[in-house]
């Protein structure tokens, strides 16, 4: 069964990746309770440096995020490389998605997102079919798991050497209708050296989802944003704030166009540090420009 946040979900809904530093402090148990106060409705909890969340920890995250209607989702170890063809290497991705879904599960989340890993030197389109092949096995474990109804979220990769373009993420999508993309829009800003971004670039962007995807499950993808500083080298430098003046992308024509779709996204902000703020100023933007058309978000958002 999904989460009661997911189920009521007919609406876009904001929030931070990991902890910002206005957190008033204390136990990321408070967090779902902190966010609602300021009027956030997201929360994607971070295991990128492994999943070391206790089952009695999540638990408790999960019942605090279903009292405040916060939605959550999890980042499962950034050390992921399902484009990786080591044979054990392999199995140990496997059991770390399984056990970033395992604690997802426990915490009544229903999203996983998964970075697709690095070429190792490899062309891109054998790289992908072993990422294929690796997210295949994922898939059929987490079934045998029983862990079918939660969602993993391939995500696209801001620096220039890894798997992860917006076409390749697409196309790990295309494996299974439950696979829902993770379109980081800062990465891929970084890894265009700053050519995906503005109006005319974010258009592309979201014809090529519905083109790869259909237009009801590009309606409800995955989202994260943040401006990135990137170099011409290898893309993908680092996080930066909203305030920033040098680097991009900008929120407002994004959110113009996915509001004039009535697109209904899962919004994580990546700031550095700022990341609730942001989420907020994102969220602000994005009703107002969905206040220009009228009308009330369609019954098909909900994610399954």
């Amino acid at each position: 069964m999904h989460s009661e946040a997911e189920n009521k979900m007919a609406e876009p809904v904001f929030g931070p990746a990991g902890t910002p530093d206005d957190f008033p402090g204390g136990s990321t148990e408070k967090m779902p309770g902190w966010l609602a106060s300021i009027g956030l409705s997201a929360f994607e909890y971070q295991c990128g440096r492994g999943v070391r969340v206790g089952e009695e920890t999540a638990r408790s995250i999960g019942r605090k995020a279903l009292e405040n209607d916060i939605f959550l989702s999890l980042h499962a170890p950034y050390y992921i490389n399902l484009a990786n063809p080591d044979a054990a290497r392999q199995e140990k991705n496997v059991q770390y998605v399984i056990s970033t879904v395992r604690a997802a599960d426990a915490m009544g989340a229903s999203r996983v997102v998964v970075h697709s890993g690095t070429l190792l030197k490899r062309a891109r389109g054998e790289a992908l079919k072993t990422a294929m092949a690796a997210l295949k096995t994922i898939l059929r474990r987490c079934d045998g798991a029983g862990f079918g109804h939660i969602s993993l979220c391939p995500e696209t990769m801001g620096k220039t050497g890894q798997l992860g373009t917006l076409e390749e993420v697409l196309s790990l999508c295309q494996l299974d209708e439950r696979l829902i993309p993770c379109v980081d829009f800062g990465h891929l800003y970084a890894r265009s050296f700053g050519a995906a971004e503005g109006p005319e670039a974010f258009l592309e962007i979201l014809d090529t989802i519905e083109r790869a995807l259909g237009v009801k499950r590009a309606k409800r993808i995955h989202v994260h944003f943040s401006k990135i500083a990137y170099t011409k080298k290898g893309g993908e430098l680092r996080h930066l704030t909203f305030d920033d003046p040098e680097y991009g992308p900008e929120f407002l024509p994004l959110a113009s166009l996915m509001a004039a779709r009535d697109y209904c996204p899962v919004f994580i902000c990546e700031s550095a540090g700022t990341q609730s703020r942001d989420a907020l100023r994102m969220k602000e933007i994005y009703f107002a420009e969905r206040k220009r058309s009228y009308e009330p978000f369609s019954s098909d958002c909900p994610v399954p």
